[in-house]
């Protein structure tokens, strides 16, 4: 039951990914071949899983410069 789950997911996933953007396929098609892999079926010898970058954040600002002509 749970392989047949996977398979619908991998299935239903490369649908939308024929549709998609090409970096969203790629993700999209990255995501169907985990669901393969999940109900035991094979990935391409070169596929290589790799993590998401860390989203970047803008420091916060120690100091504060306040503008004299500034009402509120």
């Amino acid at each position: 039951m749970e392989l047949e789950f996977y398979q619908g997911l991998a299935q239903r996933v490369r649908v939308i990914a024929e549709k998609a953007a090409p970096f969203t396929r790629r993700r999209l098609l990255e995501l169907a071949e985990r669901y393969d892999a999940k109900r035991g079926g094979s990935r391409p010898a070169g596929s290589i899983e790799r993590r998401l970058p860390v989203p970047r954040t803008t420091p916060l600002s120690t100091s504060v410069t306040h503008d004299s002509n500034f009402v509120f």
